[in-house]
């Protein structure tokens, strides 16, 4: 695991950074001597069944970053704007001076049968789930190029951008797509020394990463879809958003200097058991 000082001096990009694991990567690299810059949406970017994000929870973020001793600029954003991506990268290179590591994290969850769901709750998801991180390395990579420092992008996709989860047709669509963005831009971004990989979690204890009433309904609706989800034998059974702040940490620093284009699994054996 990266050692503290190892990161110190370098600029992280990290979207959906209001609260979650957006905040414990923000602080976590903040603690490593990463300055930050952060946007979150701070509203309900679409119909979900968990609480949005709000601007007092992003500012709570940049406190707790400053409280690492570290700087942060920040603004409410949209990932489905690109020009606000783009301002916004412009604006925090050019008050930190560079950009080293991209943490996509930015996204939502929701729930249904794929011929049930509306045509506006495919589009969200994709808009947001794939485009959303598109939005963010089209907006990062040429900087880091310019900059010629080479670095290291961090996309979130999820357990089920490994294997398709039930009443997550959606959802699953597109955190498969984004392994297929990561590992075009790893082989497009190599000759820059720019690594990029993606990262898959299992449950995570978030308001988004909690089972709401869609979800609960989905499957006590559908009894058969329990055993599609797959098994796991760790306590605790979901992760913490520190976990996921960590590896996100490894895959930043340079003891993963030699790792590009994977799909590294946080998910209590989700994928493999």
């Amino acid at each position: 695991m990266t050692t503290a000082g190892t990161l110190a001096g370098r600029v992280a990009f990290i979207t959906g950074a209001a609260r979650g694991q957006g905040r414990a990567e923000a602080v976590a690299l903040a603690k490593h001597g990463v300055d930050v810059i952060l946007t979150d949406i701070c509203a309900s970017p679409a119909e979900t069944d968990y609480p949005a994000t709000t601007p007092e929870d992003l500012e709570e973020t940049v406190a707790l970053v400053e409280k690492a001793g570290q700087r942060a600029v920040h603004a409410v954003a949209d990932v489905r704007d690109l020009g606000a991506m783009e301002a916004l990268v412009a604006r925090g290179v050019a008050e930190l001076g560079r950009l080293d590591i991209v943490v996509a994290n930015a996204g939502i969850v929701s729930w249904g049968r794929f011929w049930e769901m509306t045509p506006e709750r495919w589009r969200d998801m994709i808009d947001i789930n794939l485009t959303g991180v598109f939005n963010t390395l089209r907006a990062a990579a040429p900087v880091m190029i310019e900059l010629g420092n080479g670095g290291s992008i961090i996309a979130t996709s999820s357990v089920a951008g490994i294997k398709s989860l039930p009443g997550q047709a959606h959802y699953s669509a597109a955190k498969h797509g984004v392994v297929g963005l990561v590992k075009s831009a790893a082989i497009e971004l190599a000759p820059y020394k720019i690594r990029v990989n993606s990262i898959h979690p299992w449950g995570v204890n978030t308001p988004m990463g909690a089972m709401g009433a869609d979800g609960e309904k989905v499957f006590a609706d559908n009894p058969s879809y329990s055993a599609a989800m797959g098994q796991y034998w760790f306590d605790p059974p979901i992760s913490e958003p520190e976990d996921i702040a960590n590896t996100v940490v490894f895959l930043a620093g340079d003891e993963s200097r030699t790792i590009t284009g994977i799909q590294l699994p946080i998910d209590h054996g989700a994928t493999k058991i």
